[in-house]
């Protein structure tokens, strides 16, 4: 299906490892969806977490205030995230494994509903990181030779 991604957690991929990931369904009011389409929604600090009752909600995921609604919302309420029974299963056994969480990647419009993409993610260390930030750095330099190079030849 066509999908147009409104906002990226780019941190989380910096800070963890994503083992996998999986696509939700998100339960929302009036004003959320409005703002969301606007793309006024940060998911910076956000994470998902089981509740007693089995469900997955995804936690301080900020979602702006809509100027125009007549009763808004809260922008860091806690929102139902919707999943098959299967997936849900899968993931809460997964989260049962030390050191691995939730972490929300990103939000995009799907069939024109909006989705959240809910990554399976494990903690880096820091070497971990600086080895990602060589592997970058090495990457941008390469791109950059072969553009110097490139223009050189024309």
């Amino acid at each position: 299906m066509n999908e147009k991604v409104l906002t990226r957690n780019r941190k989380a991929t910096h800070e963890y490892e994503v083992l996998d990931s999986l696509e939700v369904g998100m339960v929302l009011v009036g004003s959320e969806i409005k703002s969301i389409r606007e793309g006024k929604v940060s998911l910076s600090g956000s994470y998902a977490a089981f509740d007693e009752a089995g469900e997955l909600w995804v936690h301080m995921m900020h979602v702006a205030e809509y100027p125009q609604a007549r009763d808004n919302h809260d922008p860091y309420r806690r929102r139902k995230l919707l999943a098959h029974r299967r997936q849900l299963k899968r993931l809460r056994r997964a989260v049962m494994e030390k050191g691995v969480t939730l972490i929300p990647l990103d939000v995009h419009l799907s069939g024109g509903r909006a989705k959240l993409r809910l990554g399976l993610c494990r903690g880096k260390k820091k070497y971990d990181k600086r080895h990602d930030m060589a592997r970058r750095d090495a990457e941008r330099k390469m791109r950059a030779e072969i553009k110097r190079s490139a223009r050189g030849r024309v």
